[in-house]
């Protein structure tokens, strides 16, 4: 379904979508903005997918066994060659 909306852009911004439909490669502004939207939902999909895997690994840490500074460097030194 396909909805009228009256939207206003910038000066820049409606030369530069312009622009794109003059050379082809979108076949109207209107698709223009439409690509535009698409493009922020799935950087919105994406941020947010990066926050919960981010969020379920610090709690997956957290709930792990805790290492000491000195225990750390003890078991690094202990790979060293």
């Amino acid at each position: 379904m396909t909805i009228k909306s009256s939207i206003s852009l910038r000066d820049d911004q409606h030369a530069f979508a312009k622009t794109l439909v003059a050379s082809g490669r979108f076949p109207s502004l209107s698709a223009v903005v439409q690509q535009g939207l698409d493009i922020l939902r799935q950087q919105d999909a994406d941020a947010q997918a990066d926050r919960d895997a981010l969020r379920l690994l610090l709690l997956e840490r957290a709930q792990g066994r805790f290492v000491s500074a000195h225990e750390l460097r003890a078991q690094l030194a202990a790979k060293r060659p």
